[in-house]
């Protein structure tokens, strides 16, 4: 059992981070990553095996558009993963997932919540082309390449994995409820791409309802689960707030059934913090 650790965002928030930009948790890679380096370090110390980096929304296409020049950029993707090795290093072992997010997050639009895109699979390629190189070579154990919406785009990434035979890398999607991606591929279809892929640590399920993860689970077949779903709480767009509870008890005790219907990696994502990761360990052990 490997357990994943929990919203980077929501605890760089907890730490006073200001986040309102369309680089979200990346601007602090050029801003503040004295606070991204305290981050990871509070995953490892809550138990966390593997810290994934804040590269989930850093693009060449991002950083450009924000003055800096291309090896600028570059140099900053690095940074995401020094950053974690630093805290893992610090915390006497782990594994470090360097995050390649969807191109939605680029659009910083919603996109990575609905898969509705203006590039078709030949587009995506060529987009994540660059970011997945840098990332491929910086050290990092694997990719994590996560909430991905649309069945497009994952066989752009079933593309690039086929390319760089030396990588390895989990897979996991946004769902929009217990059958579909948010594009409304069912999930088995997304996830048969990866299935007996040898590159492929695991396929999975982020940034979706815990409520779905079971169903989810279920549709996955030929690959090891990964799941690390959102806190439960849903976001109130008119009220610009979060409503509901995120008990992280509840959380710890939900990753039981996880484990017990299959998942071999598991953590958070959004509305997560160490406190439910730290109880994820408490009840898996």
């Amino acid at each position: 059992m490997v357990i994943l650790d929990g919203g980077l965002a929501t605890h760089l928030e907890a730490l006073g981070c200001d986040l309102r930009d369309e680089l979200w948790s990346a601007k602090l890679l050029m801003e503040n990553p004295e606070a991204i380096l305290q981050a990871h370090r509070d995953y490892f110390a809550a138990g966390a095996d593997v810290a994934i980096t804040a590269s989930y929304q850093a693009s060449f296409a991002a950083f450009v558009r924000r003055g800096r020049v291309e090896h600028e950029a570059q140099a900053l993707m690095q940074l995401s993963v020094e950053l974690a090795k630093e805290a893992r290093d610090e915390a006497g072992g782990g594994m470090i997932a360097a995050s390649i997010g969807p191109y939605g997050a680029y659009l910083a639009n919603g996109a990575e919540y609905t898969g509705d895109y203006d590039l078709d699979e030949e587009g995506l390629y060529e987009w994540h082309r660059p970011r997945w190189d840098v990332l491929a070579d910086s050290g990092a154990d694997l990719l994590a390449c996560e909430t991905i919406p649309s069945f497009t785009e994952a066989r752009a990434i079933a593309r690039l994995l086929e390319e760089t035979p030396a990588v390895n890398a989990w897979v996991s999607f946004s769902c929009r409820d217990g059958e579909r991606v948010n594009d409304g591929t069912p999930l088995e279809e997304c996830a048969a791409l990866f299935a007996g892929n040898p590159q492929v640590v695991a396929v999975g399920i982020n940034c979706t309802a815990p409520s779905h993860v079971k169903s989810l689970m279920s549709r996955i077949t030929g690959s090891p689960i990964a799941v690390y779903p959102n806190s439960g709480e849903t976001w109130d767009p008119d009220a610009h707030r979060w409503l509901g509870l995120a008990d992280p008890v509840e959380f710890g005790a939900a990753a039981t059934e996880w484990r017990d219907a299959g998942a071999s990696f598991i953590g958070g994502c959004c509305r997560t913090t160490p406190e439910h990761i730290r109880q994820i360990r408490a009840h898996l052990g």
